[in-house]
């Protein structure tokens, strides 16, 4: 005979069985590490970063460690060998990943204040320069930013292309990789280079805004710089904002609830996600590894251009 207790034991033991299953990943994973390249300063990425990183330490029930790659490089390789599980890429960077076999797929990407998921790739020059276009510039120095960079270097040689300029190393006196974001823009502050290329996705939210309000860039006479110093002198069309990336070959468990972990961020923990990007963004964005296809077409041309310079 069937009775209640028997039915409620059934119950408890299904519960049981279904919450053990669930946690099967983090005996796997006990430790999660999250990989991100410095737009900024080691410490400046680290003061960002670290309290997102504790949420979702809390969260997942797992310690997760951040990682501060040198370069995208890095996250690429690291996702390929399996000692980065989660990472924040680059459009190009993850497409290159994707290009060159890595098993990483999307999840979610940024939400801007405005509600659009997009950025562009801007070349800057000083307001005090007398360059109002890309035209002005030929024998100038021109800063990129990363090899692997979306809007520091593969956007902006496209761009260069379509002007007419196949060749950036040859137009311009020296093209210099500085390394980061923010390093690009002190090169150009500083005059090392004449053009910037960076990130911008409105006058409040970019490289350069982050480091105004910071008061990181300095006049020659060490005045504190501001907006108006700098100017745009080209802006490309709409970029998709970068992914958020985990390994393909993670359960499907710790995959679900990573991506619940990002997606609840906002109101579980909106100190930790307004860290993240100063306040600028809305939140996370539900994304697919196949919204990066047109990025994956893009690098793909990149390659070709450089292919073509080097025959």
């Amino acid at each position: 005979m069937i009775t209640r207790r028997l039915v409620l034991a059934g119950a408890a033991a299904l519960a049981f069985t279904a919450s053990a299953s669930a946690n099967d990943w983090k005996a796997k994973y006990p430790e999660l590490t999250f990989a991100v390249v410095p737009a900024e300063n080691a410490s400046g990425v680290t003061e960002r970063w670290a309290p997102f990183v504790s949420y979702l330490s809390k969260e997942l029930g797992v310690k997760v460690t951040l990682r501060i790659a040198n370069d995208y490089a890095a996250v690429i390789e690291g996702q390929r060998a399996g000692n980065i599980q989660i990472a924040s890429y680059g459009s190009a960077s993850f497409a290159r990943a994707r290009l060159t076999g890595v098993k990483t797929d999307a999840f979610a990407n940024d939400i801007n204040a405005d509600g659009s998921t997009g950025y562009y790739s801007v070349f800057f020059v000083k307001a005090s320069s007398a360059y109002k276009k890309v035209d002005d510039l030929k024998g100038k120095n021109l800063g990129l930013v990363d090899p692997n960079s979306t809007s520091g270097n593969n956007v902006p040689r496209f761009e260069l292309d379509k002007m007419g300029i196949h060749d950036a190393d040859t137009y311009f006196s020296k093209v210099v990789f500085t390394g980061s974001h923010e390093n690009a823009m002190l090169a150009l502050s500083q005059g090392t280079v004449d053009v910037a290329a960076n990130q911008w996705t409105s006058e409040d939210d970019s490289t350069l805004a982050q480091m105004l309000t910071k008061g990181m860039l300095k006049n020659a006479d060490g005045s504190t710089m501001k907006k108006d110093d700098f100017r745009i002198i080209h802006k490309s069309a709409p970029i998709i904002n970068g992914p958020y990336a985990y390994n393909s070959d993670l359960p499907e468990d710790a995959k679900a609830a990573i991506a619940k972990a990002f997606f609840d961020a906002p109101a579980k923990d909106k100190a930790a996600f307004d860290r993240l990007s100063d306040g600028q963004k809305k939140g996370f964005h539900a994304a697919t590894t196949k919204d990066w296809d047109g990025t994956i077409e893009l690098i793909k041309f990149v390659d070709a251009l450089r292919k073509k310079k080097a025959s």
